[in-house]
C-alpha cells in the first residue's frame, strides 16, 4: 500500500487489524471499533523524533471494487474467485507444411540437413487427414519449427530412435511429478514393417514425430509454468508469466541425445519440489493408515476416551530422538490407557507445539488432525496442488529469502540453507484474504504511519464517520484533501460520499497505531506487507487467519534484522530515534505464499488446513484442464 506517490515513503493500504464483529449489534460492533481506533482518545507517540508529517501527498488511487454510489450501504469489495475456463484445443493445420516450397538454404541457422530430410519432406503427404490437436501456441510453433527444420528429431530410418524411446519413458512418468500421464500419452509405432508397405510406414512415423512433439512441448510447458494460469483463477493471484521459446525446445532436442536430462530440466530445480517429489512417491508406495481416530475429540486432563490409546500409539510410532528420549518412558507405560494422566500432559503440549499450536495440553480437533494427520489420499491431494503451485514460482527460490506460508501462520528468513528466524504469523482473515505473489523487500520503516485503506475507510470507519465527523481528529489520524492539504476530519461532509471517497487519511505513529512499532515493505498492488501489531494476543491462537490482508509477526524486530542484515540491537535503537526508514539494500525476495503441503528444510513435509479453500479450487481448475485434454490424440 503505497503512500501517496513517493516509493521511498510507502505506506500501507491494508491493515492487519484485527476481526471486526460483522452482524454483531451496533453498539457491540462499535465498541470493538473503538477498542481498534482509538475509542476516540489521542495515544502519545513513542518518545523519540517524530518529524511532522508531509503537508502535501495525493489522494489515494481509485478503489479497485466497489458497489453503490453515494452514501448508503456503499463498499469496497475484495477480490474474486473466477471460474476457470481451459482455452480449448486446436486442430494442427499441416497444409501450410504440404505448401512450402523446400528452401534452397536452410532457413533456420541451427538446421542441418539430414540423410532423412528428403524422407521427412515426403512423408508430409502422410499427415493429410491427421487430426492432431494441440494448444493453439504449441500448434503454431509445431509448424514454424518444421517449416524451418524440415527434418526428423524422432525418428531414425523407418524406427523410432532412441531419442524418442527417452522422451516417451519421460512423458510416462509424468505422475512422479504429479501431472497427469494421460495428457502426454503418445503411441510408439511397432517395428519396422515390409517394404510393401513402406508409405504407410512413413505416414506412421510423421504422424507419430509430431504428435511427439506437441506432447513434448505440452510437458516442457507444464512442466515449467504448471498446468493453469493461476491468474486466471482468482484475483487473489499474482504471478509473472514464465515464458517458453517452444520452438528452441525442439531445437534443442534436435540436437541432444540427452532428452531426458532436458525435459528433466524443464522443472523447478529446488529443494522443496524435490522433497515434495519423494513424499508423493512414498505415499504411493505406502498403505492406508490403520488407525483412525475421532476427528471431533475433546479430551482434558483426568477425562477418558477409548480414543486416547490409539492416539498415543500415533505419537509413539513419529517420536524422533529428542521427544523419545524425554517422553518414551512415559509412552510405553501409558500406551493403553484410556485415562488423560496428568503425565501425559506435557507430552502433548510438546507434540501441540512441534505442530506449531500453543501447547494448552487439552485434546481438541485441531490436536487430533495434526496428530493422527490426514488421510493417505488427501495428503496426496495436497502433494499433487504443492507441486503445481511451485511451479508457479521461480525454479531457484533465491538465498537469503523470507518465506510466508499462509496455512502455516509462519514466515521465515532462510538463509544458505537454514531458516535463521521462523515466526509466527497472522494473515487475511477469509473474508480479506492475504494474496499469494512474490516479490522483493526493499524497506523496513520504523513507527510508521498507517495509511488507511480506502476499503477500510469505506466499509468501517465512513458509518461511524456519518455520525461522529469529528472522531478522526480524536482518534490520532490526519484526514488530506486531493490537494493534499491537510483538513480538519469535521470539517468533511462524509455522508456525501459512498464507495469513492476523495480524501486520504492515516494514522500517526503511536501505542495503538495499527501498524505497531515497524513494518517491512515489498511495494504490490496487493497493498500487503509485513509489520508489527498491538494485538499480541492473536499469536496464541491456532487459527490465525485474523486480518485484513497484511502479514503481522509475532517477532517484527527479528525479522526486520534479519532482511537489513544487523541485529536486534540495532533495531532497538533505531525504534528509539522515532519514525524513520531504512532501505535494504540486499536482493532478498519474499514470497507470500499458500501450501498445504510444504517441506521443512530438512525434507519432512507438513501439511496444513486449507484456510481459503484454495486447493479446492485449484484442482477444478486441473479438473477443467484435464477435461479439454482427454479428446486430444
Amino acid at each position: 500500500m503505497k503512500l501517496l506517490g513517493n516509493k521511498a515513503t510507502v505506506l500501507p493500504f491494508a491493515v492487519a487489524v484485527a476481526m471486526l464483529a460483522f452482524g454483531a449489534p451496533q453498539a457491540e460492533a462499535q465498541g470493538f471499533f473503538d477498542m481498534l481506533f482509538g475509542g476516540g482518545v489521542k495515544h502519545a507517540p513513542p518518545k523519540g523524533n517524530f518529524p511532522p508529517p508531509p503537508s502535501k501527498y495525493k489522494p489515494r488511487p481509485k478503489a479497485p471494487a466497489a458497489s453503490g454510489g453515494g452514501g448508503g450501504g456503499a463498499q469496497i469489495s475484495s477480490p474474486s474467485y473466477y471460474t476457470y475456463k481451459s482455452d480449448p484445443l486446436v486442430r494442427v493445420d499441416f497444409s501450410a507444411l504440404s505448401a512450402a516450397p523446400e528452401p534452397a538454404t536452410p532457413q533456420d541457422a541451427a538446421f542441418e540437413p539430414a540423410a532423412t530430410g528428403a524422407a521427412f519432406r515426403e512423408a508430409i503427404a502422410g499427415l493429410d487427414g491427421y487430426d492432431l490437436y494441440a494448444e493453439k501456441d504449441i500448434a503454431k510453433a509445431l509448424i514454424a519449427y518444421y517449416s524451418a527444420n524440415p527434418d526428423f528429431i524422432w525418428v531414425t530410418g523407418t524406427s523410432p530412435s532412441s531419442r524418442a524411446q527417452d522422451a516417451v519413458r519421460v512423458l510416462g512418468e509424468a505422475a512422479s511429478y504429479g501431472l497427469t500421464p494421460a495428457d502426454y500419452t503418445v503411441e510408439i509405432p511397432a517395428a519396422g514393417t515390409s517394404a510393401g508397405d513402406a508409405d504407410e510406414r512413413l505416414k506412421e512415423l510423421v504422424r507419430f514425430e509430431m504428435a511427439l512433439s506437441a506432447r513434448v512441448l505440452r510437458y516442457a510447458r507444464d512442466a515449467q509454468s504448471g498446468r493453469v494460469d493461476p491468474n486466471r483463477m482468482t484475483g487473489y493471484y499474482d504471478f509473472p508469466p514464465k515464458p517458453l521459446d517452444m520452438e528452441g525446445v525442439l531445437k534443442t532436442l534436435a540436437h541432444t541425445q540427452q532428452a531426458r536430462t532436458y525435459l528433466e530440466s524443464r522443472h523447478p530445480q529446488n529443494a522443496e519440489y524435490q522433497a515434495l517429489r519423494v513424499e508423493l512417491e512414498a505415499l504411493q508406495a505406502s498403505a492406508e493408515d490403520e488407525i483412525t481416530i475421532d476427528p471431533n475429540l475433546l479430551l482434558k486432563p483426568g477425562q477418558t476416551s477409548p480414543e486416547l490409546p490409539k492416539l498415543l500409539t500415533k505419537i509413539a510410532r513419529n517420536l524422533d530422538d529428542e521427544m523419545g528420549g524425554a517422553y518414551g518412558e512415559v509412552l510405553a507405560r501409558l500406551a493403553t490407557s484410556e485415562v488423560y494422566d496428568p503425565e501425559l500432559v506435557p507430552v502433548i503440549k510438546a507434540v501441540q507445539k512441534r505442530a506449531g499450536m500453543k501447547g494448552d495440553g487439552v485434546i481438541g480437533p485441531r490436536t487430533v488432525a495434526s496428530l493422527a494427520g490426514t488421510s493417505k489420499a488427501d495428503k496426496v491431494q495436497k502433494v499433487r496442488v504443492a507441486l503445481e503451485e511451485l511451479r508457479w514460482l521461480p525454479s531457484d527460490l533465491g538465498s537469503p529469502r523470507v518465506f510466508i506460508n499462509q496455512p502455516a501462520f509462519t514466515a521465515s528468513y532462510i538463509d544458505d540453507g537454514e531458516e535463521k528466524l521462523k515466526t509466527r504469523a497472522v494473515v487475511g482473515r477469509p473474508t480479506n484474504q492475504t494474496a499469494f505473489f512474490y516479490d522483493q523487500i526493499e524497506q523496513v520503516d520504523f513507527h510508521p504511519y498507517w495509511g488507511v485503506p480506502q476499503s477500510i475507510l469505506v466499509n468501517e470507519m465512513l458509518p461511524r464517520l456519518r455520525r461522529d465527523p469529528g472522531y478522526l481528529d480524536r482518534a490520532g489520524y490526519e484526514v488530506v484533501n486531493a490537494r493534499g492539504k491537510r483538513i480538519p476530519s469535521s470539517s468533511v461532509n462524509w455522508g456525501a460520499y459512498g464507495a469513492k471517497i476523495p480524501y486520504g487519511v492515516r494514522q500517526l505513529p503511536s501505542e495503538a497505531n495499527a501498524l505497531g512499532e515497524l513494518k517491512i515493505l515489498f511495494p504490490n498492488k496487493h497493498a500487503i506487507y509485513m509489520h508489527d501489531t498491538p494485538q499480541k494476543s492473536f499469536f496464541q491462537r491456532d487459527m490465525r487467519a485474523l486480518s485484513h490482508g497484511c502479514v503481522r509477526l509475532q517477532d517484527p524486530r527479528g525479522m526486520a534484522a534479519a532482511v537489513l542484515g544487523t541485529s536486534v540491537d540495532y533495531i532497538e535503537d533505531r525504534l528509539k530515534l522515532g519514525h524513520s526508514t531504512e532501505d535494504v539494500t540486499r536482493k532478498i525476495p519474499v514470497y507470500v505464499a499458500y501450501f498445504t503441503a510444504w517441506p521443512d528444510l530438512s525434507g519432512n513435509v507438513e501439511y496444513f488446513n486449507d484456510v481459503y479453500g484454495r486447493d479446492t479450487r485449484l484442482q477444478q481448475a486441473l479438473d477443467s484442464t484435464e477435461a479439454v485434454r482427454s479428446p486430444a490424440s
